[in-house]
């Protein structure tokens, strides 16, 4: 049993399934409380269940990100209930068009941004307040190898978490000496959603399965020998001596 995490308040974006959905169970498992941000409200309930299982529940959030006024609305209930916000896990993002920038459009351009940027960085200012009050505050980004590759077809993916890298650093510095912790975490090729995707035809065999994460989740959260501004990589824990 994780005591670190019993009672720890953690919000999580893109919690109804894969890798948001195996954080929330992983750390809900082990007693903490969950509140649980995803597309999806049968999906969410399914998290739900599951949660059940370990003698917890979650607050479940169904939620369009791309609605501003809605995550602000969100940060002034929460704040209403909790007297305040251990750890954000920013991990909600889609995909977009694989395809030539010059095909790129404009709607297309737009959602994806407002999607895997802007919506954290309203969730950030918003809920700041909130993180602000915890003991051992922490924040996590979720990003992708991609960016350090110069494949073709990837450039709107790729700039947007190039782009929230470019954040999560810059914050990063911004609240070094308030002792919020912010790291970016790179899961590496897991089966989800959007690698399904991305790739459909890939043998899923080959790939990370989520729940192959938890135990990752459960040790990198607030764990001293991490500093803040830190890029965590999944590979790099699981084989240390490589």
């Amino acid at each position: 049993m994780e005591k670190k995490l019993k009672n720890k308040n953690i919000l999580i974006t893109g919690a109804s399934n894969g890798i948001g959905k195996q954080i929330a169970l992983s750390y809900g498992k082990n007693n903490a409380n969950i509140i649980a941000l995803g597309q999806s409200q049968s999906a969410l309930e399914d998290l739900d269940k599951a949660l059940s299982l370990y003698g917890n529940s979650a607050t479940l959030v169904p939620i369009d990100l791309k609605n501003y006024q809605f995550i602000s609305e969100l940060a002034e209930k929460l704040g209403e209930r909790l007297d305040k916000l251990d750890a954000l896990i920013l991990n909600a993002a889609t995909l977009g068009s694989l395809g030539p920038v010059t095909h790129i459009d404009e709607y297309e351009w737009n959602n994806t941004f407002s999607i895997n940027l802007t919506s954290n960085i309203i969730i950030l200012k918003v809920f700041e307040y909130l993180i602000k009050k915890s003991e051992t505050p922490q924040i996590f980004f979720m990003t992708s190898n991609i960016i350090n590759e110069k494949k073709p077809f990837w450039g709107l993916y790729s700039a947007t978490k190039a782009a929230l890298e470019k954040i999560a650093y810059s914050y990063a510095s911004e609240v070094e000496n308030i002792k919020i912790k912010v790291n970016l975490i790179d899961p590496g090729k897991v089966n989800t959603k959007l690698r399904e995707k991305a790739y459909p035809g890939e043998n899923k065999s080959t790939l990370t399965q989520p729940n192959e994460l938890s135990d990752f989740f459960v040790d990198i959260i607030f764990n001293e020998k991490y500093s803040s501004g830190e890029l965590i990589s999944f590979e790099k824990w699981k084989h240390p001596n490589k």
